[in-house]
């Protein structure tokens, strides 16, 4: 069984929280330190039900920019962190339910972000840009010298 150090670490935290506000104002202080943790708990809900607001009014695995999501994605990032950049549900690429969890979000260019997901986190990214077609675009300006 995989424990989790953070999961472990807030959970001491919450209860030094705890005995801390009893021992300084007794049954008034883990009060206080019970509705300063509801208060957290209901700012991190009210993003969770913004960020999901906005991806549900969006297609499906589409992002603005696939340039501007790879250039502000870091690892270790969240999911929810992710889809709050794209203001969009990623479209799953992986088997549903299967580690890691494979999202892509394609701009109307026809560019894509890959991302993987181990735990809920971000681990690995690539982006794909289609090649220019043969037609001119790849030609060097005629005011500027050729490298040969």
């Amino acid at each position: 069984m995989k424990i989790h150090l953070r999961k472990i670490l807030v959970a001491l935290g919450l209860a030094v929280l705890f005995v801390g506000g009893h021992r300084a104002w007794g049954w008034g202080g883990v009060a206080l330190v019970a509705g300063g943790i509801v208060m957290w708990l209901l700012l991190h809900f009210n993003r969770f039900m913004t960020v999901m607001r906005r991806a549900s009014e969006r297609p499906l695995g589409y992002v603005d920019s696939a340039v501007m999501l790879n250039a502000k994605l870091r690892p270790r990032v969240s999911l929810l962190h992710v889809m709050a950049l794209t203001r969009a549900l990623g479209e799953l690429r992986s088997p549903q339910g299967q580690q890691p969890e494979v999202y892509r979000w394609t701009d109307p260019g026809g560019s894509w972000v890959e991302a993987e997901f181990a735990d809920g986190q971000l681990a690995r990214w690539t982006m794909w840009r289609p090649q220019p077609e043969d037609e001119g675009e790849t030609a060097a300006p005629a005011d500027m010298p050729s490298a040969s």
